[in-house]
């Protein structure tokens, strides 16, 4: 069983930045695939950026040039840089990874834009 821990949400006003952060209980680089879902309230939830593992991403239109999406495999943690935050941004967030064909998911970090 792997575990997936986030951190780094919060309140933040539109316009500015939040570094979300994943860490795995075991190497990420076992990983098939790393990623980072949103789902806000009352809809379903969506891919926002996930890395496969030949390390291209795929991103969700909506954040194309303002999310970023890196990893340090040392700290087996998986990063999302958020510029530019939205309203529309706000929801919860939640780090994924396949490892050996399974699908784990973190328990989810709120992150709110208003101001």
């Amino acid at each position: 069983q792997v575990q997936l821990v986030e951190s780094g949400g919060g309140l933040v006003q539109p316009g500015g930045s939040l570094r979300l952060s994943c860490v795995a209980s075991e190497s990420i680089l076992s990983a098939n695939t790393l990623g980072w879902y949103r789902q806000a309230a009352g809809k379903q939830r969506e891919p926002v950026a996930v890395e496969i593992v030949d390390y291209s991403t795929n991103y969700a239109d909506p954040v194309k040039g303002r999310f970023t999406i890196s990893r340090d495999n040392a700290k087996n943690t998986v990063y999302l840089q958020m510029n530019s935050l939205k309203p529309e941004d706000t929801a919860i967030y939640y780090c994924a990874a396949k490892f050996r064909g399974s699908l784990y998911w973190g328990q989810g970090t709120q992150v709110t834009v208003s101001s």
